[in-house]
């Protein structure tokens, strides 16, 4: 769904969200320190955004057969009418959801701003962090000021040895570096927390566009170039020095992507799983200077730790060697500018902005200023802006109906694995110990509250709020190293649109942001709710059982529970799923030429979307036992629960996102979410009278699931 940052380390989670990762609106969301700046002054607070139903007649375009093209059926209309905002590079009905959360929480912030009013201690915090994003004054006047003293720090560099402690120290503070630390659940033993290194080090989205030939990869890195080298002339640099460091770093990044493993590659915990002691680690990289680092981080002592991606370290041990000092110097300067640019002045916003987000992922212009430091105030103190915005829009019912449908479709989902034909009886009962043990409690809002007490807001410093609040995240995670795993955390803020699984926990979690229309409307039928919101219960269980998830055992640990048969012939199942996304056309490029989704990437999410509507059909069937079949709309129930799914999924977006997207994200566009599901389904086909040789109908129909 919505921005659920996939670093390294919540892949080590297991984390997999519902919605398409959204492009990263400004750094902050992407686990960088600050959220761009730029318009003027305070816009007054909007009026939350008109909310639509849950089911959309104006929606349908019935100049198509369903069974023809049941996505432009089910969203011709919508889309006709809702072309994308100039400030987005796509635009869904999720998004509207997501606008309609981000319109209260701009209410609760510009209240939250008067230092005169009557603000308790999450309003004064949420407020004057929000203040200080929304002052352009202040930020401009300062211009590259904040990052001086990290500048100055990069410049005294001597030797490895302190290249490696401040490494450790800016990452202490949420600035980037060559590779990443932190902590996560035991993959063997998941009731504890252990620390974790594994790749990084690049700025552009994926490793393969240093290393692709294609016209649009050697383009994008030729305008990379150029936007390294305005941004370094803005902090300083002639225009000479801008242009040569912009190719050291280059350099640099293209073999640290080389060295990294593929999405793909990632993907799978088998490749992640490489728990060793740190003198191993050591001995594998010895140019690293591990002691250095670790004793710099504020990490508790450890003897033993995760590495997710020993190649990684392997490759660029040697290029510590054979880059200079100077380079590797070079190459951090620029990592600060860059994840500092959207919170510096106008001009560093500017070129930010033209350049990831324009050219990146083709939006026309920048979101007005509010929206940004609502974002920017979401990612830095969620758990606070979350409890006001809990207490002004989840109301008391809002976990109650969720729990019901959650039953209804672990009740489903029981009954089809029992149904199953292809597994064995003795694998069955692994699977079903497995969905017994699922924690679905986490529904709405967090029973407990972090605490952000010991976190400096000041209404005069944006950049350096947001490296605070970063500084307290990262602190949080370290110190869990050594630890019992806390079960209880969330990893996404109540306000998101979005919900995940979490196989390390062996759970699913639906904040109370996606509790609301397109996805559960308590004025529409149950059919629209079972096909949506049902869907994406079913979509999140399913996560737990896909390619990746079903790697993990009833507690959470990265442990093999199936038959050699029944692994073989679940492995034949996913492959005819992979193969038929490879089959789908995202852009079409006759220049170019044609960008194809990545089965393989997609695989876990495509999995979830066909499991997860089969399953909540069978609960919709279930429910409408001993009920009068009610035609509305002039739709049966059937039909309506597969409208309610496709309607979720109704977008446009640029072509350039959804080239960025094929590239990067494990979700498949909103159209192929529909498709692709639809001609996989009897039930679907049975419900709109579809015929053999119709698109949607699928010869060699793919069932997981």
């Amino acid at each position: 769904m919505r921005r659920f940052t996939l670093s390294v380390f919540t892949v080590l989670l297991g984390a997999s969200t519902l919605l398409a990762q959204s492009k990263p609106a400004d750094k902050a969301a992407s686990a960088k320190p600050a959220t761009k700046a730029s318009t003027a002054a305070a816009a007054p607070a909007a009026s939350a955004t008109k909310s639509t139903p849950g089911f959309d007649i104006n929606a349908l375009d019935k100049s198509v057969e369903p069974c023809e093209n049941f996505y432009q059926y089910a969203c011709g209309g919508w889309r006709k009418n809702n072309p994308i905002p100039g400030d987005q590079s796509r635009w869904g009905r999720f998004d509207e959801l997501a606008q309609r959360n981000r319109d209260v929480l701009h209410e609760i912030l510009e209240k939250a701003t008067d230092p005169k009013a009557k603000r308790d201690a999450l309003e004064a915090k949420v407020g004057d962090f929000y203040a200080a994003c929304m002052d352009e004054k202040t930020i401009e006047q300062k211009g590259i000021t904040p990052i001086n003293e990290y500048l100055k720090q990069v410049d005294a560099i001597q030797n490895r040895s302190d290249l490696f402690k401040t490494f450790a120290q800016f990452q202490s503070k949420g600035l980037p570096g060559m590779f990443g630390f932190g902590a996560s659940p035991d993959m063997k033993d998941s009731k504890r927390t252990i620390a974790n290194v594994g790749q990084g080090g690049t700025t552009l989205g994926d490793r393969d566009d240093y290393l692709k030939d294609d016209p649009k990869s050697v383009e994008k890195r030729a305008k990379y170039v150029e936007h390294m080298q305005k941004l370094l002339e803005l902090a300083g640099e002639a225009s000479t020095a801008a242009a040569a460091d912009a190719k050291t770093v280059m350099g640099i990044e293209t073999e640290l992507a080389r060295a990294q493993m593929d999405r793909i590659a990632m993907r799978d915990p088998k490749n992640r799983d490489n728990k060793m002691t740190r003198d191993e680690l050591a001995k594998l990289a010895p140019n690293f200077e591990f002691v250095a680092f670790f004793d710099k981080t504020g990490a508790p002592g450890f003897t033993e730790l995760n590495n997710t991606s020993p190649n990684f370290f392997k490759q660029v041990n040697a290029l510590l060697e054979s880059k200079s000092i100077d380079d590797w110097k070079t190459y951090l300067r620029w990592r600060v500018i860059d994840v500092a640019a959207p919170a510096l002045s106008s001009a560093f916003v500017k070129e930010d902005f033209d350049f990831n987000s324009a050219y990146v992922r083709g939006t026309k212009e920048m979101e007005p200023r509010w929206k940004r430091c609502v974002r920017a105030t979401d990612a830095g103190l969620g758990d606070a802006l979350g409890q006001l915005y809990v207490a002004k829009t989840f109301g008391p019912d809002g976990k109650e109906r969720m729990h019901k449908m959650i039953v209804a479709l672990t009740d489903a989902l029981r009954q089809d694995i029992k149904d199953l034909p292809w597994m064995t009886d003795e694998t069955k009962q692994k699977a079903l110990q497995k969905l017994e043990a699922f924690n679905t409690s986490k529904v709405g809002y967090p029973d407990k509250w972090k605490d952000y007490t010991t976190v400096k807001v000041a209404r005069d410093d944006y950049f350096g709020n947001r490296l605070r609040t970063i500084t307290f995240e990262r602190n949080r995670n370290l110190q869990k190293i050594g630890k019992p795993t806390d079960r209880t955390e969330w990893g996404m803020t109540p306000p998101t649109v979005n919900a995940y699984n979490n196989s390390s926990n062996n759970e699913i979690v639906f904040p109370a942001g996606i509790l609301q229309p397109p996805f559960f409307d308590r004025n529409v039928d149950d059919a629209i709710n079972f096909g949506a919101i049902g869907s994406v219960i079913g979509h999140e269980y399913t996560h737990g059982f896909d390619d990746q998830g079903s790697k993990y055992d009833f507690e959470g640990n990265f442990k093999n529970w199936w038959s050699e048969a029944d692994l073989k012939a679940f492995n034949e199942k996913t492959t005819c799923i992979a193969d038929e996304y490879s089959g789908f056309t995202s852009v079409k490029d006759e220049k170019n030429g044609d960008v194809h989704l990545k089965g393989r990437l997609t695989l876990g999410e495509n999995t979830a979307d066909n499991g997860g509507v089969h399953v909540s059909y069978m609960a919709l069937q279930k429910s409408l036992e001993g009920k009068p079949h009610r035609t509305i709309d002039g739709f049966s129930p059937e039909q309506r629960f597969f409208l309610g799914y496709a309607q979720v999924w109704c977008q446009n977006a640029t072509d350039q996102s959804l080239r960025e997207l094929a590239a990067t994200d494990p979700h498949s566009p909103g159209e192929f979410r529909t498709n692709g599901v639809v001609s996989n389904s009897p039930e679907f086909q049975k419900a709109f009278g579809c015929k053999a040789g119709q698109p949607m109908v699928r010869e060699n129909a793919c069932r997981v699931w």
